[in-house]
């Protein structure tokens, strides 16, 4: 009579062989390049959405400053109008290879004036708590379709609209909507460009 051995209680009556060294190695293989794929994705998406620059130089002080790290909108202008007061980037005309951090001011079709240290918008004062101080110089311009007028927020120091004229908007790259470095700086960047009316 034979008898068999019986496993002790609590053991498995059949464990499968642990994988070889080949087998998990081309796991792990697998598994990065499914991590990889990933990453991948989300970075061309991230890029698709936005851009980040670096701002050059003081001409939007006190607003921006020299060297900070932004991020930037790219569909802002895609499914909607810009807006006076919008902090954008774009292609600068004269030399389509830099990119130009300033301030939208007036909007197609507008009439813009500066005289006196103060902007109108069509015989409108343009409220401008934000900068540097007022301009020293004196101009028009009338805006047309298809065109915005830019400043930069340090009037005085600033190659913008005053200088070289209305921007294309086709030149927009896009908002400027976050300052992510350095961390003392991190915030969202304030768009404001509000008309008033003239006091006396």
């Amino acid at each position: 009579m034979s008898s068999s051995r019986l496993p002790p209680p609590g053991a498995a009556e059949w464990e499968p062989p642990s994988p070889g060294l080949g087998v998990r190695f081309l796991r792990f293989v697998g598994e990065a390049l499914q991590t990889l794929l990933v990453a991948a994705v989300i970075f061309l998406g991230v890029n698709l959405v936005t851009a980040r620059i670096r701002v050059e130089g003081s001409s939007m002080e006190p607003t921006l400053h020299d060297s900070e790290l932004v991020v930037v909108n790219r569909l802002a202008y895609r499914w909607g109008e810009p807006q006076r007061g919008d902090i954008v980037i774009f292609r600068f005309p004269l030399d389509p290879e830099r990119r130009f951090i300033k301030r939208i001011i007036g909007l197609p079709g507008e009439y813009v004036v500066i005289h006196g240290g103060r902007v109108t918008i069509d015989g409108v004062a343009l409220d401008e708590p934000y900068i540097a101080a007022p301009p020293r110089y004196d101009g028009e311009w009338q805006i047309q379709p298809g065109q915005v007028f830019v400043l930069g927020d340090n009037r005085n120091n600033s190659s913008d609209s005053q200088t070289w004229g209305p921007l294309p908007i086709g030149q927009l790259i896009g908002k400027a909507v976050l300052v992510y470095w350095p961390p003392p700086n991190m915030g969202l960047i304030p768009h404001a460009g509000q008309l008033v009316q003239a006091s006396g």
